[in-house]
């Protein structure tokens, strides 16, 4: 059975960084695509980066692009986002999922995805 550990979040002043990780275990992780997905307070979960298994090719959503990276690395089964210029809209609950029926897309569509980690908060606030 696939699992997936997210930590890293916590308190961050506006223009601050953070880096997340999702430690993946049961598998390798290059051949899961690997998503982040984030949920504020009220209002449904979003799709905020997302890798594809094997290449590796990325994707980003609006509001982030510029600021985030997501990135892999297989010998530590592990898949980070890097975030830069965060700002109090970034707070949420992160989540890093996996899933292998579009493992070569970067799909951001949380039902697309089979495997969720139990997520990681972070706060962005002066």
């Amino acid at each position: 059975q696939l699992q997936l550990v997210e930590s890293g979040g916590g308190l961050v002043q506006p223009g601050g960084s953070l880096r997340l990780s999702c430690v993946v275990s049961g598998d390798t992780v290059d051949y899961y695509g690997i998503g982040w997905f984030r949920q504020a307070p009220g209002k449904e979960r979003e799709g905020v980066s997302a890798i594809s298994g094997g290449d590796g090719y990325t994707s980003h959503a609006e509001s982030v692009k510029g600021r985030f990276t997501i990135f892999r690395d297989n010998a530590k089964n592990t898949v980070f986002l890097q975030m830069y210029s965060l700002k109090s809209e970034d707070t949420g609950v992160y989540y890093c999922a996996a899933n292998s029926r579009y493992r070569f897309t970067t799909t951001m569509l949380p039902e697309d995805y089979s495997y969720w980690g139990q997520g990681t908060q972070v706060s962005v606030s002066s």
